[in-house]
């Protein structure tokens, strides 16, 4: 893979960059109109949608940042983009082009004023690892291996202007008005904000790992505090294989079950005891080590969940509330899914968009034990998903829909049910990470 010696910081650099993206996205469609001509819509679309995906990333992949970093966000679900941007836009998650050893090498410099062969006994020049925000390397000190992640330069500073200049998009992609997502991009700005700051990381790793220690069969790395800054982090390397190359493995069903059963455990225990959890479930950020241990990475997107809205949104997953028309009716308002000024046609499609959704997202939790390994509710998800994105009858409801805490709430489950997918994990037990509850805590947890 070709690595980069710079990467456009100031506005104007950015901003051409992404102009440059426009122009060429405009030229497929040119094509596209030829293509029609001689093929079938069908496929004269798919190579719109290819092309299209093709140059997007691309571009996105030098600019890398909060665009690159939306991009990966938006390939987490299936139902927003068509096949071919998950496919390509997926690769943000940890394989993009690196920076090149000689920029890598002075950007460290930058972050904490020393070059790297003055810290390590060995340093490796070119990455392990490339992804939206920053790159891996791999370092010893002596026989000690370490994860050293390196921030791209800039991308701190160009997260408003990005997004500024990607609203536009957005806007046009999800059929919304400015003034519906406002809140969302904001909830976005501020997330991306705290992930380019790995101080915030260094103190949720270590918080999470104090916290974690009740579960069984989950590692996370220690950082070395000495050797960390706002825009570098240093932790002890990990050993093992991607979360989706070990899905790809030939393996037993009880050690693909024993990962899907930590990593399930995991998200549920955070979410329920603490209502903190890691807001960014892509395999990138997951390891299986040799002995089969889920180790967890990449600390640097965290959710704190605000009680109230933590308890209407769990709410729904019992099935008596969704079934109990007035229960249902205030738990969708408390979620500012409904609004004052909704008409009765509104509140009606809303309560029987969501209580279809809900039908099926929350399966799982209506068992002791799930079978993930069931392509049928995959395929259910996948079709509540393409409804739900070609609903008209939601496109035109006026106001925004959802409290911003949704947009990684449910990033959050959706990506675990995808990771879920990808182990082809067979019986969990839903309610499992209850028994590591420690008794002072199990009062708060509902």
């Amino acid at each position: 893979m070709k690595s980069l010696n710079h990467i456009p910081q100031t506005k104007i650099q950015r901003a051409s960059k992404l102009l440059k993206v426009g122009a060429q996205v405009g030229t497929n469609y040119v094509k596209y109109l030829g293509n029609r001509v001689v093929s079938t819509e069908e496929t004269a679309r798919k190579k719109l949608n290819q092309d299209n995906a093709s140059d997007i990333y691309d571009g996105l992949s030098e600019l890398k940042g909060s665009v690159l970093k939306m991009a990966q966000m938006m390939s987490m679900d299936d139902g927003i983009l068509p096949k071919e941007y998950v496919e390509k836009f997926s690769l943000a998650q940890f394989s993009v082009p690196p920076l090149s050893g000689p920029l890598a090498r002075k950007t460290f410099k930058s972050a904490i004023k020393s070059y790297p062969e003055d810290v390590f006994t060995r340093f490796q020049r070119e990455s392990s690892y490339a992804a939206s925000v920053g790159q891996v390397h791999e370092a010893w000190i002596n026989e000690k291996k370490y994860a050293v992640k390196i921030q791209y330069p800039g991308v701190a500073e160009s997260i408003v202007s990005d997004l500024r200049l990607v609203k536009p998009i957005a806007l046009r992609i999800l059929k919304l008005k400015k003034e519906d997502i406002e809140d969302y991009f904001k909830e976005v700005q501020n997330k991306l904000l705290e992930e380019t700051n790995y101080i915030l990381e260094q103190q949720s790793l270590i918080e999470a790992r104090q916290l974690s220690k009740p579960l069984k069969n989950i590692i996370i790395p220690k950082v070395n505090k000495e050797i960390s800054s706002r825009t570098l982090l240093t932790m002890e390397w990990m050993d093992g294989l991607h979360l989706s190359e070990y899905a790809d493995q030939e393996l037993n069903q009880e050690k693909r079950n024993q990962i899907a059963q930590s990593l399930w455990d995991f998200f549920q225990y955070h979410i329920h005891v603490h209502q903190k959890v890691h807001a960014d479930p892509h395999p990138g950020n997951f390891k299986v080590t040799e002995n089969n241990q889920l180790v967890v990475l990449d600390f640097g997107c965290m959710k704190e969940i605000p009680f109230d809205f933590y308890q209407s949104f769990f709410k729904l997953a019992d099935i008596e509330n969704t079934e109990n028309e007035t229960t249902f009716l205030s738990l969708l308002k408390e979620l500012e899914l409904i609004n004052d000024s909704d008409t009765e046609a509104d509140i009606k499609t809303i309560k029987s968009t969501f209580h279809n959704v809900l039908s099926i997202i929350n399966k799982p939790y209506q068992f002791e034990k799930f079978d993930f390994s069931d392509p049928e509710y995959f395929k259910q998800l996948l079709i509540i998903g393409n409804e739900l994105k070609n609903n008209k009858a939601l496109q035109e409801l006026q106001g925004k829909r959802g409290s911003p805490h949704f947009v990684y709430v449910n990033r959050t489950l959706i990506g675990l049910l995808g990771l879920m997918n990808s182990l082809q994990a067979g019986e969990i037990e839903v309610q499992n990470y209850k028994k590591y509850i420690p008794a002072d805590l199990k009062t708060t947890e509902t």
